[in-house]
C-alpha cells in the first residue's frame, strides 16, 4: 500500500477517501441493463470460469445468471490468483462498469464477492468503495477490502484524536459538521444527507486552509520582508514617458504601473502577478518599471523562457530606447563568448542598465552590481528554484514582477497564486482590432486557400500552424512535411515564398526562417506551434490553425495573438476534420464567439481541470483530496472572504478562538510542498 496508493500511516489511510457508495441493499437484475446504464450491482450464479487466448491476450471469461439474463465477466491481470478464488456454481454479489463487446454486456475487473441474501443483513446502507491498483487486487486488496481496513480504524478512533482545527464561529456559521464526524460519516455515512454535510466540512476545510496558508505567506511577505525602496519618479522615466512612448497608455496600464509605484517605494519586496492577454501592453509597462528603477541608482533584469521570446524583447525595447542613454544587453545561450565577457563586465561594474536573457541569467557567473528588479516573462515555464537563483544575486532581495499572457481564471488565482499581488491590464490599446475566429471542415480547404490567396495579393502575410503531439517526434514531423508539400502545391514559387519552422531544425536555420517572415521575404510560414510566443509580425493578418481541434483553448488563444498586431482587419481560421467530440466542438465553438482572454481561461478551466492547467501543478496548491475549484467555487468564495476577515482581526492567530488554527498548521508544517510562485 505505501508504494501504490502513498498510505504510510494511518492518517494517510484515513484520508485515503472513497471515491462511491454503494447501496448494497440495491441488487438490479440483469435484465435492466441497457445502453446508458453505467455500474451496476447484480447477483447471480458462476458459470464457465475459463481461460481464454493465446499468451498475448490471456483473459479470464466467466458467466453471471440470474433468473433474468446472463452476463459476461473478464478479467486481464491477476488470472490465475483470481481463478483459484472463484468456485464456478456458487452465487456472486458483482459490480463494476458496464461495457458491450459485440452485443455482448460485459463487466471488466468487475469487484466480486460471495453472495447470499441473508448475507445482506447487518451491512451498512452505504457501503465505500475505495481506489485500488490491480497489483493490489491481485494480493487481495482490492476496494471493499480496503473497506474493512478502513473500518476497524475508523471504529477506534474517539473525538479527541480528531480536534477541531477551525475556530468556532465559522463552525456555528456555516453549520458546520464536526471534524470527527465528517471523517466517519465521509466513509461510514449513515444516511445520504449525513454523507453530503461531511463532505461539504471537509472540501471546506481544504479550500480554507489552502487560502490561509497563501494568505499568511502574503501578510508575512508584506510586513517583514525588505525591499529596495524606489522612490523617484526620475529623468529616464519622465523622458521617455514625455517623448518616447508609442501610443497613449490605456487606463489598465496607468492603474497597474500606480499599483507597482506604491509597491516599489513601499520599503517592502514587490512579489506582483500582471496578467493581460495577448498584445494588451505588458511590455511597456515592465519597460517603464525597468527605467523607474534605473532612475533611482538600480540594474533590472528580464528572464524570458526561449531564446526567439527574449531576442524579442530585447529588439523591442533597444529599439524604443534608441534615443536614451541607457544601455541594453542580451544574454542567451547562444551568445557568444567575446560579448558575453563584454556583457558580463558591464554588468558587474554597473554600466549595464538592463539584462534581458533566457535561463543563461541564472548562472553563477552572471553577477550584477546593484540588482533592483527581476521581471520574469511567463513565469510557468520555469521552475521554482531556477527563479529563486534570481534574487539571491542581489544583497536585498530584488522587487519581482511575474507577467504572463496565459489568462488564469480567477478561482485558479485566489488558490495557486494567493501569496502573489495580482495586476490585471484588462483592455486593450486603441487601434487593436479584434480577429475574427471561424471554423472550417477540412472539405472546405479550397476555399480556405483562396482567402489566404486573397490576402496575400493584398499584400499580407500568413501563418498556418501544425499541431504538436508530444509522444510522436516522428509522426509530427511528417505530418508538418506533408502539409508545407500541400501549401506549395497552393502557393507555388517563384509568386508565393514560404518559410517553415520546426523543432528539428538547427537554431541558426530556424532564426533564418523567421527572420525572412518578419522581414517580409516570405509570405507565409508553416510552423508548429513554436511560434505561439515571441514573433511579432504586425503585416501578418491571417492564421490557418491545422486540425485545430487536437489544440486546447488556451493555446489556441495564444496563436490566435500572433495575428491582429497591425492596422489591418485580421483573420484566424480554425480547421478541423469533419468528426468533432463534444469537447472539442464547444472549445471551437468559445474560440469563434469570444476574444477575451479571461471568458477563455474560464472556460478552459471548466473543460479541463484544474490539475491540466499549465502550470499549476507545481505550486503545490491543487492537490486536493476532495475540493474541485471549479465546481466548489461558492465554498472557494465563502472561504476567501473568511480567511480575509479573520487574518484582518487577528494576523498572528494568537487569540483563543483561532489557537487550534494556528497549532494545526504548524503540525502540518514540512507535510506539503507549499511552494511560493517567486
Amino acid at each position: 500500500m505505501k508504494k501504490e496508493l502513498s498510505i504510510f500511516s494511518f492518517r494517510d489511510l484515513l484520508e485515503l477517501f472513497p471515491y462511491r457508495h454503494v447501496d448494497r441493499t440495491k441488487v438490479n437484475s440483469i435484465r435492466e441493463i441497457n445502453n446508458q446504464t453505467e455500474y451496476i450491482q447484480v447477483a447471480g450464479k458462476l458459470l464457465n470460469v475459463e481461460i481464454a487466448g493465446d499468451r498475448r491476450a490471456r483473459r479470464l471469461v466467466a458467466q453471471l445468471k440470474d433468473n433474468t439474463g446472463e452476463l459476461e465477466l473478464i478479467w486481464f491481470q491477476g488470472i490465475n490468483w483470481i481463478q483459484k478464488s472463484l468456485q464456478p456454481g456458487q452465487s456472486y454479489l458483482v459490480y463494476g462498469k458496464v461495457s458491450f463487446f459485440q452485443n455482448t454486456v460485459q463487466i471488466v475487473h468487475p469487484e466480486i464477492e460471495a453472495w447470499t441474501p441473508a448475507n445482506q443483513t447487518g451491512k451498512e446502507f452505504l457501503e465505500p468503495v475505495y481506489p485500488t491498483t490491480e497489483k493490489l487486487k491481485v494480493k487481495g486488496l482490492g476496494g471493499r477490502q480496503i473497506g474493512k481496513l478502513t473500518k476497524v480504524l475508523v471504529n477506534q478512533l474517539r473525538e479527541q484524536d480528531l480536534p477541531e482545527n477551525l475556530p468556532a464561529a465559522i463552525i456555528s456559521q456555516l453549520n458546520l459538521m464536526s471534524r470527527y464526524q465528517a471523517f466517519c460519516q465521509i466513509h461510514f455515512p449513515s444516511s445520504n444527507i449525513q454523507y453530503t454535510e461531511a463532505v461539504k466540512r471537509l472540501k471546506f476545510e481544504e479550500l480554507f486552509l489552502a487560502q490561509l496558508r497563501m494568505s499568511l505567506l502574503r501578510s508575512k511577505r508584506h510586513r517583514f520582508s525588505k525591499g529596495v525602496v524606489f522612490d523617484k519618479v526620475g529623468e529616464l522615466f519622465n523622458t521617455f514617458y514625455k517623448d518616447h512612448l508609442p501610443f497613449e497608455l490605456t487606463g489598465a496600464q496607468k492603474r497597474v504601473i500606480r499599483e507597482i509605484r506604491n509597491d516599489t517605494g513601499s520599503g517592502r519586496q514587490m512579489n506582483r502577478l500582471l496578467q493581460g492577454d495577448v498584445g494588451s501592453g505588458k511590455t511597456i509597462v515592465a519597460l517603464l518599471i525597468m527605467l523607474l528603477a534605473i532612475d533611482n541608482g538600480y540594474q533590472a533584469c528580464l528572464m524570458a523562457p526561449t531564446e526567439i521570446l527574449a531576442k524579442q524583447h530585447y529588439t523591442t525595447i533597444s529599439s524604443l530606447l534608441q534615443d536614451m542613454a541607457v544601455q541594453v544587453e542580451l544574454l542567451t545561450g547562444s551568445t557568444r563568448s567575446a560579448g558575453r565577457k563584454k556583457t558580463l563586465a558591464a554588468l558587474a561594474d554597473g554600466s549595464l542598465q538592463i539584462l534581458i536573457g533566457t535561463h543563461a541569467v541564472i548562472e553563477d557567473v552572471v553577477q550584477f552590481d546593484r540588482l533592483g528588479l527581476v521581471i520574469i516573462d511567463e513565469q510557468h515555464r520555469f521552475g521554482v528554484a531556477q527563479r529563486a537563483k534570481l534574487w539571491e544575486k542581489a544583497e536585498v532581495s530584488p522587487h519581482i514582477l511575474v507577467m504572463t499572457a496565459t489568462p488564469i481564471p480567477r478561482t485558479l488565482a485566489m488558490t495557486a497564486y494567493g501569496d502573489l499581488d495580482y495586476s490585471v491590464i484588462d483592455e486593450l490599446p486603441p487601434g487593436r482590432q479584434p480577429v475574427t475566429t471561424v471554423h472550417r471542415f477540412e472539405g472546405q480547404r479550397s476555399m480556405v486557400m483562396n482567402f489566404l490567396r486573397a490576402e496575400i495579393d493584398k499584400g499580407r502575410q500568413a501563418y498556418i500552424i501544425f499541431p504538436l503531439i508530444e509522444e510522436s517526434d516522428k509522426l509530427d514531423y511528417e505530418n508538418l512535411m506533408k502539409g508545407y508539400e500541400v501549401v506549395k502545391g497552393y502557393f507555388p514559387e517563384p509568386k508565393y515564398w514560404i518559410s517553415m519552422v520546426h523543432g528539428r531544425q538547427p537554431v541558426v536555420q530556424k532564426e533564418e526562417n523567421m527572420n525572412r517572415f518578419v522581414s517580409g521575404d516570405t509570405q507565409i510560414m508553416v510552423s508548429t506551434t513554436v511560434i505561439e510566443v515571441g514573433v511579432n509580425v504586425p503585416n501578418a493578418t491571417l492564421m490557418v490553425i491545422e486540425n485545430s481541434e487536437k489544440f486546447g483553448l488556451s493555446q489556441l488563444h495564444q496563436l490566435r495573438g500572433r495575428v491582429g498586431r497591425g492596422a489591418e482587419k485580421s483573420y484566424c481560421i480554425l480547421l478541423t476534420g469533419s468528426k468533432l467530440g463534444n469537447d472539442a466542438r464547444e472549445r471551437i465553438r468559445i474560440l469563434t464567439v469570444t476574444g477575451n482572454g479571461f471568458e477563455i481561461a474560464e472556460k478552459d478551466l471548466e473543460l479541463r481541470g484544474p490539475g491540466d492547467i499549465e502550470g499549476t501543478r507545481q505550486s503545490g496548491v491543487l492537490n486536493f483530496k476532495l475540493a474541485n475549484i471549479i465546481e466548489d467555487r461558492p465554498l472557494l468564495e465563502i472561504g476567501k472572504s473568511l480567511v480575509g476577515n479573520l487574518l484582518e482581526a487577528d494576523p498572528d492567530l494568537v487569540s483563543a478562538d483561532n489557537l487550534p488554527l494556528k497549532n494545526f498548521l504548524l503540525l502540518q508544517k514540512g507535510k506539503m510542498s507549499w511552494s511560493k510562485i517567486s
